[in-house]
């Protein structure tokens, strides 16, 4: 997982492409007379760029207090984190990973690519159905047999599929050794 900079390149995009004001049509012609001038940027994505910054740092802080504080260009983050906990334990290394893992699943599911989650494993029966419920913030299985208690599909956070995703990748990088 170290050296991993598909997170870091979903958040490069989401920062050059995504933080440009969305515009809207002209709208049914009635409006308020403006007295100030929109955002210049979508304050929406700088908002969420910021607080997984401020995520990443004050987990590698918590793991590692030595750390400081983080002042680099926000893609450069992860390469911060993984620096200052390289001499962590196994299971907190893990940890991190499935931190960064999550916010690369966030990152593309904001930029409207959704279809990330079906390449993950329903983390209860195992099949590859998977999808994104916005409503819910929530991955779904389309397994009709893979249900709750209360016979509804189950649900799975991005933060789930990332701590099984990294798991299952250090397994088999232990087991390929």
């Amino acid at each position: 997982m170290p050296g991993d900079d598909t997170t870091a390149q979903r958040l490069r995009l989401l920062q050059a492409e995504f933080t440009q004001h969305v515009r809207t049509g002209p709208g049914d012609g009635r409006s308020a007379t403006k007295t100030e001038a929109p955002a210049p940027i979508d304050l929406g994505v700088v908002d969420r760029i910021r607080a997984a910054v401020y995520e990443v740092e004050a987990h590698t802080r918590a793991a590692a207090p030595d750390a400081g504080r983080f002042t680099g260009d926000a893609v450069e983050v992860y390469d911060w984190a993984r620096e200052h906990t390289a001499d962590l334990d196994e299971g907190r290394q893990q940890a991190r990973e499935a931190v960064i893992y999550r916010q690369g699943l966030e990152y593309a599911i904001a930029m409207g690519d959704e279809s990330v989650v079906r390449k993950h494993p329903c983390p209860e029966c195992g099949c590859w159905g998977l999808y994104w419920r916005a409503a819910s913030n929530r991955a779904v299985c389309v397994n009709h047999y893979c249900v709750d208690d209360d016979g509804l599909a189950n649900k799975w956070k991005l933060a789930r599929l990332a701590q099984e995703h990294v798991a299952r990748k250090e397994s088999s990088a232990r087991r390929a050794t």
